[in-house]
């Protein structure tokens, strides 16, 4: 509320040319106070007597006349009559002031905002704690205007503060505000709450004066000159200026003041041309809106603008004129959001939560140009205001980004069969579109007019039985329209204040669906034969009643809750009445609401029980996914939204009743239901609504609760069409498109549904072979995730292992089933947990027991890869652990174990690469499979099998005790090898070094076999000269190199096949000097000189060594002389 010190301006000016001076004179110029006499309400005496005449007749037309009429309509008006209109015309409800003066009246919006809220931080509380406290002072009432001042107490942190506060009222409702608070808000704050509330609450405290011009006309000269002069003095300094420059205009005689007749008149009430509605303050509401979306959904402002439209919807219906403007105050301020166009410009679509406002701000204008008593040229100049917004680039399209195209509102779109229209030739839908075509619609059809008006509207001699007839059988009215726009209309007449209109259209709308579906089944029925032969039929619902733009079931569902609940205050109207003797319990409650209208409902049923099978009908409809990622969410969103609130009611037998009814009715529906017999592919998926359904029929109606929940298990966007004829599938899939693969981009949240329902399956039939059977071909036949299926494979296993039962060996093989299903699925797929599942699919089948192993050994080959089979696999079923968690005896422990073997072996000879090693592994105990896995091994060295896998087998087979099977693998390896003469950090190094050892502790031949190997691969002259080193610190064959013994005698260095190791390292040196020098740079020098000092020790190793280096660096000296500075340091160091 922007609040200002300064007075607000006069509205009209007033002068009293009928009255004489006679009249005037005598006549008393003092006040009485507002409940003097002839008060009809505030009085204090104990005894109640009859309201006034005066007091009945001031009051209406204090609600209805503005005063200025009155004035103009009668030549004089008494004191007394003046006294009381003014008394009359200030607000006598509450409910407004608290409506303006704090986001929350009562806790209803923040119920829905999902947060506490502290109210007494709320303007309205606080200004009725400063009432409570008497902080309320010099009240005084001058007409049409209030004033007084409001003492805000000291605090720790502020100085106690006196606000002087000016109100002006006009038919009941308050009209200006001002306080010295300096407060900027949109609603009234809290000193302005607490002096209305004063005048509310103690009118009798209240001194009132007629209008300050009626008081002026009282006086003679000298009295209007002693007024004037005294005024001027007590205010002189502010006021001077202006009286003098007022005295000047007054005497000229051409100034425009005295062209003027009359003079304003701040306290003289309303002219009859001034708009009678609440002081809103535009610009704060423009401010505010504006703050809040520059935050971007931060600082919860999300939060506070959904508490904007909810106050829009309070004044809906509270049926103030505010709505409709505070709500194109925000609607121009979305219009301006400079992200729009940022948004169009970069093609990246809106937040979420950023979306769901624009849906709110579309539905709120529905409802808007919805009203049924709205004024023609009203509805016209918001028509104007929607086009405009509506035609500007950047207003966003209904369904998101996506510009999904759907027919005209207005044209009802008949539940019967008709083909999909020509989508191009239809215009994008923006936000505002509905409303414009709502625009179109009217309240004057006589039989609407009757449903909505008339409790007692039935024809009981009405026997039309067509698709469109007025009545039903049982002659009760029935109303024919395109639901949604029906159901806005439900919305319209709720959200203005109208609840039991708003309950007996909703009642008829509910009661021509139950015919429809009824028609629909039967109609089914009887071309069940021909359309399942078909397999093909046309599309039914265009558009999907949830997750609809308009929310038609959600609307039916609340209106028929809340009448339920006895929720709808519905007090403007008149139709409730809460007063003391308003029941609590909703059920009892439920029978004093709107006792006839219930005559249009069943015998024995609710409101509730119709609500809930309204709610059934809408989630049951077969519907096409919409296009566009944002639409397709919220179908999802609503459908939880709406599943949500059913989940709140307790089943009672009346309501079991009707799940049963519905279940039915859906199972059997044909292409009207979700669940029926025909389904197209790119129908919205039934799986979250049969989980609830599921659920609720279990206990009551297991067979129904299966049929409906494996029905829904399909998910035909997935999968191939079934060929128009083939009658061996239960179910036809119907594709719309069929060459088409839809972009569904809600497509795993879905199938995350469709694995929750199995799930939730797999859980109620623990126990029972048959259900779980069932369920278990179901999942097999219609999930495609590998994921989701393993998913359910652990939690089946969960449940059949629970701690505080034996385990289900059942439920355990459906586990088991579908983990060698996911095993099929992901063996030729690429998987990132796929070493998980291998690993938990084995835990598995151990549970299940010993056959269970042993059949999935048998058959690997589908099930696992090589490595897999061998490394996890096979390893695990021999681990100790598994025997001692299986009690397996010998025989059990052998016939496992040569299972076992076999899959090493078979997996070797696919894949010896990996596998070799482990079959060797796990076939350490029988020799004729030892020998086996060796040979395969020996026959893959040549082609298949890199050094690395070759030197660790050779190592291996040391280990074991098998030195010259080891040595001949390494020999193997050796010939796979190649080490440059730069590589003296390769990790074969150590390979290579442990190959020469193992040869040289076997013996001289050995040895002499292997040096021709090294010397054909190694290039490095590192690695050589420490080979060489080794090999001649000890005599081969009698003890490894690294023993500090030496016995026997040493092999020469001037013989093979040391002469020839030591001639290659010798070369190797000469090689890597050359190619050193060839790129060498400055930083270098010293490690390349070092590198020379290792090349002269094993140049000194032959008997001619010396002689051999010396010319080395000779050669070096001539070739590199441009090196001067290297060779230098060559010379220092070598001479």
């Amino acid at each position: 509320m922007a609040e200002r010190v300064q007075q607000p301006p006069a509205k009209r000016l007033c002068c009293r040319p009928g009255y004489s001076t006679t009249c005037r004179q005598g006549q008393r110029a003092g006040g009485t106070v507002c409940g003097g006499s002839g008060s009809g309400q505030g009085g204090s005496s104990k005894t109640q007597s009859p309201e006034s005449l005066l007091d009945i007749a001031a009051r209406k037309v204090a609600e209805k006349w503005p005063f200025q009429r009155v004035e103009e309509r009668f030549e004089r008006i008494p004191e007394p009559v003046q006294r009381r209109i003014v008394y009359w015309s200030f607000p006598r409800s509450e409910r407004e002031i608290c409506m303006y003066s704090s986001f929350n009246t009562g806790g209803e919006e923040s119920a829905s905002s999902g947060e506490s809220v502290d109210e007494t931080r709320l303007p309205f509380r606080r200004g009725i704690a400063l009432l409570e406290s008497g902080c309320v002072d010099n009240v005084l009432q001058v007409g049409f205007h209030l004033s007084g001042t409001v003492t805000e107490p000291a605090t720790s942190s502020e100085p106690e503060m006196v606000c002087s506060v000016a109100i002006s009222f006009d038919r009941c409702k308050i009209t200006s505000v001002t306080c010295g608070c300096g407060n900027k808000d949109i609603f009234y704050c809290a000193h302005v709450v607490a002096l209305s509330l004063y005048r509310v609450r103690r009118p009798e405290q209240v001194k009132l004066h007629l209008p300050i011009s009626e008081t002026l006309f009282q006086m003679n000269r000298d009295q209007l000159q002693k007024f004037v002069q005294y005024l001027i003095t007590v205010h002189h300094t502010e006021v001077l200026p202006t009286a003098q420059k007022l005295a000047d205009e007054i005497l000229s005689q051409n100034s425009e003041i005295n062209q003027v007749h009359g003079a304003p008149d701040p306290t003289a009430g309303a002219s009859v041309d001034d708009e009678n509605c609440w002081h809103l303050d535009e610009e704060q509401v423009q401010e505010q809106v504006k703050l809040f979306l520059s935050q971007g959904g931060y600082h919860g402002s999300g939060k506070q603008l959904n508490l904007l439209f909810s106050k829009v919807r309070e004044m809906l219906k509270m049926r103030d004129s505010n709505g409709a403007r505070m709500l194109t105050l925000i609607t121009e301020q979305f219009m301006a959001d400079p992200r729009l166009a940022l948004w169009r410009q970069q093609g990246t679509t809106m937040t979420d939560k950023y979306r769901q406002l624009w849906d709110e701000l579309g539905a709120l204008w529905m409802c808007i140009v919805l009203n049924p008593h709205c004024k023609t040229e009203q509805k016209a100049a918001w028509l104007r205001q929607l086009k405009k917004w509506n035609s500007v680039d950047v207003c966003p399209l209904e369904d998101g980004n996506h510009g999904n195209e759907l027919p005209n509102l207005t044209n009802a779109l008949p539940q019967g069969a008709h083909g999909n229209q020509d989508s191009g030739t239809r215009p994008h839908r923006t936000v505002f579109t509905r409303a414009i075509e709502a625009c179109d619609l009217h309240w004057q059809d006589s039989h609407l007019q009757h449903i909505i008006n008339d409790d007692l509207y039935t024809n009981y001699c009405y026997h039309d039985n067509t698709e469109n007839s007025l009545f039903d059988s049982r002659g009760w009215p029935l109303w024919h329209e395109h639901v949604p726009t029906a159901c806005a209309r439900v919305d319209a007449l709720r959200s203005h204040g109208y609840p039991r209109e708003a309950l007996r259209l909703a009642i008829a709308i509910v009661n021509t669906l139950r015919r429809q579906q009824q028609k629909q089944l039967e109609l089914f029925r009887n071309h069940k034969k021909d359309l399942l032969h078909k397999g093909v039929t046309s599309i039914t619902n265009l558009e999907g009643w949830v997750g609809h733009p308009l929310d038609p079931i959600g609307t039916l569902f609340s209106t028929l809750m809340e009448t339920g609940r006895g929720d709808e205050d519905g007090s403007q109207g008149g139709f409730l009445d809460f007063s003391a003797s308003t029941m609590s319990s909703s059920k009892h409650s439920e029978l004093h609401l709107f006792p006839s209208t219930r005559r249009f409902l069943e015998e024995g049923e609710s409101y509730l029980a119709l609500a809930v099978e309204t709610a059934l009908m809408g989630l049951g409809q077969q519907r096409i996914m919409p296009d566009g990622l944002y639409a397709q969410e919220k179908v999802c969103r609503n459908e939880e939204h709406l599943i949500a609130k059913l989940q709140e009611v307790d089943l009672d037998d009346t309501l079991v009743k009707i799940f049963r009814k519905q279940a039915v009715f859906l199972l059997e529906g044909g292409p009207y239901s979700g669940l029926g017999e025909l389904i197209y592919r790119e129908s919205v998926p039934m799986h979250t609504f049969a989980k609830y359904l599921f659920t609720c029929l279990l206990p009551h109606d297991a067979e129904l609760a299966y049929k409906i929940a494996l029905r829904a298990m399909r998910l035909p966007v997935l999968e191939s069409t079934a060929p128009s004829g083939d009658m061996s599938r239960p179910h036809h899939i119907v594709s719309v498109v069929p060459n088409r693969y839809p972009r569904w981009f809600t497509l795993s949240h879905i199938e995350s549904q469709q694995c929750e329902l199995a799930s939730t399956m797999l859980t109620a039939a623990k126990g029972d072979a048959r259900r779980l059977e069932t369920v278990l071909e179901s999942i097999q036949k219609n999930i495609h995730s590998s994921s989701h299926i393993f998913k359910l494979a652990q939690d089946a296993f969960k449940i059949a292992t629970l701690m505080d039962s034996l385990p289900d060996i059942t439920l355990l093989k459906v586990s088991l089933e579908l983990g060698l299903q996911v095993m099929r699925m992901t063996l030729s797929t690429l998987n990132w947990r796929r070493r998980e599942m291998v690993r938990w699919l084995v835990t598995c089948a151990t549970e299940v027991g010993v056959y269970a192993l042993d059949s999935i050994m048998q058959s690997w080959f589908t099930l696992f890869t090589p490595t897999e089979a061998t490394s996890i696999v096979a390893t695990t079923v021999m681990s100790n652990s598994t025997i001692v968690r299986l009690h397996l005896d010998c025989h059990q422990q052998e016939n496992l174990a040569s299972s076992a073997r076999t899959l090493a072996l078979q997996c070797a000879m696919k894949d010896p690469q990996n596998c070799a090693l482990s079959a060797l592994t796990l076939c350490e105990k029988d020799h004729i499979a030892f020998e086996t896995a060796y040979q395969i091994v020996l026959d893959a060295a040549t082609t298949g099998m890199s050094y690395t896998q070759l030197f660790t087998i050779a190592r291996y087979m040391e280990h074991r005790g098998y030195p010259m099977r080891a040595y001949k693998l390494a020999t193997l390896a050796m010939a796979h090898l190649n080490l440059s003469y730069n590589q003296d950090t390769h990790p074969a190094i150590n390979d290579v070094l442990w190959a020469c050892a193992l040869s040289h502790s076997l013996g001289k031949n050995e040895l002499a076999a292997i040096i021709p190997l090294v010397v054909k691969s190694v290039k490095c002259a590192t690695v050589l000269s420490d080979i060489l080193r080794r090999c001649t610190l000890t005599t081969p064959g009698m003890v490894a190199l690294h023993s500090r013994r030496n016995s026997g005698k040493l092999m020469s260095l001037d013989k093979a096949p040391l002469r020839q190791l030591l001639d290659a390292t010798i070369g190797a040196y000469i090689n890597t000097t050359h190619s050193r020098l060839t790129h060498i740079s400055p930083r270098h020098y010293s490690e390349f000189i070092e590198f020379l000092s290792k090349a002269r020790e094993t140049f000194l190793m032959a008997h001619d060594g010396h002689i051999q280096f010396t010319q080395f660096i000779d050669n070096l000296k001539q070739i590199y002389k441009g090196k001067k500075k290297l060779m230098m340091l060559v010379r220092e160091r070598f001479g």
